[in-house]
């Protein structure tokens, strides 16, 4: 199943929330400066172990003072208009899904990944988010996961509502 909310991702109450982390997964601004903010300094801690995160990869910590248990890592692309920037994209959705799986996680929240500081025009991202979120559950039926697109505007939260549309999801 596939929810939009407009909220600040640090309030979801769930199994986890996905983190747009940059590389050394320092907490820097945007979304992660939040996360990392609301989670307080162990998240940073935790970080420090993992060793950083290359872009389109997933990695897990304990979400420590969130509402959320964890908080899966990954790294967007950051935007220059090559075909590489949609896999990576595409890529940090289905990693990211694929870990919470793993671990047998029920519900997961994703900021709109790479929009920000990385300049990833939202409407495509929002359209690679939908695309590639719809084709990861339809290729794991067997994975009771739901996910949360979470949009920081209305803007956002009517992107991702029109492509859910657009590509025939129903609930």
């Amino acid at each position: 199943m596939i929810d939009v909310i407009c909220d600040d991702i640090t309030k979801f109450k769930g199994d986890a929330i996905v983190n747009a982390a940059d590389p050394i997964l320092s907490g820097g601004g945007g979304v992660d400066g939040a996360i990392h903010r609301a989670a307080g300094p162990q998240l940073a801690q935790a970080c420090q172990k993992l060793h950083g995160c290359l872009p389109g990869e997933a990695k897990l910590t304990p979400g420590y003072r969130l509402p959320a248990r964890y908080v899966i890592h990954t790294v967007g692309p950051i935007y220059t208009g090559s075909l590489q920037d949609e896999s990576v994209l595409t890529a940090c959705y289905e990693n990211a899904l694929s870990l919470a799986a793993q671990r047998h996680l029920k519900t997961v929240a994703f900021p709109a990944i790479s929009t920000g500081v990385y300049g990833y025009p939202e409407k495509k991202a929002a359209q690679i988010a939908v695309k590639t979120v719809i084709k990861w559950l339809k290729d794991h039926p067997d994975t009771e996961i739901t996910v949360t697109l979470c949009a920081f505007d209305a803007q956002t939260a009517a992107d991702y509502r029109t492509f859910l549309k657009k590509f025939g999801y129903q609930k």
